[in-house]
């Protein structure tokens, strides 16, 4: 009897929905967007597959099939053609780079001849005695390779002092104009936490690593107004790549930024001065035009515990375009570029030399004290294996013994950002039992691979930048993000899915995710970093339609269509703010 109730029921219900007239009861419901006929990952705790997608406003009302079209109308409808649509790319660590009206394209080049060529024209272009900088050249990609030297920088442009920095901003190349304005010569001591190159003659050779700020420090700064314009140039490149989110690692507290009247800092060179996005530099920026641009959680440089204390806000302060993240980029060591990574062992064919560490024990333990007792998220910079130790150390100090009352005891989370060489076991289930997390660059060993391959013992070279291991054996939680090695988190997806370098060589291929959870940690774990994972990061209703559409499958392409593919459309909050021509 109480089946056939509920059969008659719903019998009832049925003849009365095909009874209804036509009118606004049956109206579709309107929306501003529909995207369909495609592939859309939704990345969503099952990893559900779906080909349409509504957008109201700036948040997804619907995610489904073609059904969508019937539920739902639009003004404007985009077919798809069997792309596929996915969550727009967050990218937990990069550091702006925009083009000062001083720079080479030095990045782009294939030579140190090249290089030479490009001095020579902005030497002509500036005049004598007006500095020439640049950003982001690489020996690897050099036919020579081998790094610039003074002598290189010196035939092409002797009356202008050059200041060029290598990519990963670890070391730079000047000439002797710079060095005389500087007073750097053979009898300059060391500078601490850094190294001047030299030559047999103990001359410098025109590499300084890491202390870029005994030259660099010099360097006039062109001045907001002049870099405002190439800032948001450089924002809106990011959407080029599909990054619809990023943590600004080079963030200060400052009206001026670092190395030039703000921050005292030695963790990052002036030569990054003008491009720093200071939190009201950003402010003004985002509220003037926030709707065009890819949101930031802004990552603060530790600026003294007196100068922390009294700054108003904390992680967490401001809205969905603009926020405070962590503490960080205060580096507890050097990079591979350098190379001055803080390692356990020596480095590879470098009796007793194992890179460099930036704090005492106890220098470290005050800085993360002083930021925990705010409420600030850490995130601090650690890319050797003992960097991480003693970071992982002063953490699990802080987190035992200073409450944070705005986030639950294991809900802080506090990250160490790098994580290049794999630390101890030990020092990985300290990280699991405080729930520590990483944010980590899987491009840095496609990028890196030739310095990996000339620098580590084997065992470290296939455990660099490691996934599977702390992330299964360990169960710590990881985000990716792509530094300036270059930005790109395609690269990202590459080198996490298969291990290699340009040399095609599988670099612990152990250490390997699938396609689907590199595209969970380049997207959704990258929300959960600053509290937001019920805001973005996936394809759900109510979230913010931060979406990307590329012209390829990222769960089947070949694999080499990670470095050659592009994405064909970038929206934010629901607009389209990138196509691709």
């Amino acid at each position: 009897m109480a089946n056939s109730r509920r059969i008659g029921l719903w019998s009832g219900l049925v003849a009365a929905s095909l009874a209804l007239p036509a009118g606004p009861a049956n109206a579709k419901e309107a929306v501003d967007l529909i995207l369909h006929h495609g592939q859309v990952i939704t990345v969503d705790r099952a990893f559900t597959l779906k080909t349409a997608v509504a957008v109201k406003g700036d948040r997804i009302v619907a995610v489904g099939g073609e059904e969508l079209l019937e539920a739902y109308s639009a003004p404007k409808v985009i077919d798809l053609a069997g792309k596929t649509l996915m969550p727009g790319f967050i990218d937990t660590h990069v550091h702006p780079k925009p083009v000062s009206p001083n720079d080479i394209a030095v990045e782009e080049a294939k030579s140190i001849a090249e290089v030479q060529a490009m001095l020579r024209t902005k030497a002509k272009e500036l005049g004598p005695g007006k500095w020439i900088t640049g950003y982001g050249w690489q020996e690897s990609n050099f036919t020579e390779k081998r790094n610039l030297s003074r002598a290189d920088l010196d035939a092409a442009a002797p009356n202008n002092p050059v200041a060029l920095l290598r990519a990963g901003s670890h070391s730079a190349a000047y000439n002797t104009a710079a060095f005389k304005i500087a007073k750097v010569d053979k009898s300059t001591p060391e500078p601490a936490t850094g190294l001047i190159e030299r030559g047999p003659d103990g001359e410098p050779s025109g590499i300084i690593r890491e202390r870029m700020d005994v030259v660099s420090k010099f360097i006039p700064d062109p001045g907001w107004d002049a870099m405002r314009g190439p800032t948001i140039t450089w924002l809106k490149q990011m959407l080029a790549l599909g990054i619809t989110s990023f943590h600004d690692a080079s963030g200060t507290i400052d009206d001026e930024p670092v190395g030039k009247g703000g921050t005292d800092s030695k963790d990052l060179d002036p030569l990054w001065g003008a491009s720093n996005m200071t939190w009201k530099r950003a402010r003004e920026v985002y509220a003037a035009m926030g709707d065009q641009l890819p949101r930031i959680t802004m990552y603060i440089i530790h600026p003294g515990a007196e100068r922390l204390k009294a700054f108003p806000y904390h992680t967490g302060y401001g809205d969905n375009r603009l926020r405070l993240g962590a503490i960080g980029e205060n580096a507890v060591d050097g990079g591979f570029t350098g190379p001055t990574a803080w390692l356990l062992a020596d480095y590879k064919g470098q009796p007793g030399f194992r890179g460099k560490g930036r704090f005492t024990d106890a220098e470290l333990q005050e800085l993360v004290d002083s930021a925990a007792k705010l409420g600030w998220q850490m995130g601090l910079h650690a890319i050797g294996d003992a960097a991480i130790v003693q970071t992982i150390n002063a953490y699990h100090n802080a987190l035992n013994s200073i409450p944070d009352p705005a986030h639950e005891p294991n809900d802080r989370r506090w990250f160490t950002d790098h994580f290049t060489i794999m630390p101890p076991d030990a020092t990985m289930a300290l990280m699991a039992q405080d729930h520590v997390m990483i944010s980590q660059q899987p491009n840095f060993l496609y990028n890196l691979d030739d310095r990996y391959a000339a620098l580590l013992d084997d065992w470290r070279l296939a455990h660099n930048n490691a996934i599977s291991t702390p992330v299964y054996k360990f169960g710590l939680f990881m985000a990716f993000a792509s530094d300036n090695l270059p930005i790109g988190p395609l690269v990202g997806l590459y080198a996490a899915t298969t291990r290699k370098g340009p040399s095609g060589v599988a670099r612990g291929p152990e250490e390997a995710v699938n396609r689907a959870e590199a595209i969970r940690m380049y997207t959704a774990n990258g929300a959960y970093l600053s509290w937001e994972e019920n805001e973005k990061g996936t394809l759900e209703p109510g979230k913010l339609a931060d979406m990307i559409v590329l012209p390829f499958d990222p769960l089947t392409a070949p694999e080499q269509t990670f470095l050659t593919g592009k994405v064909d459309m970038t929206f934010v909050g629901g607009k389209l703010v990138y196509q691709r021509k």
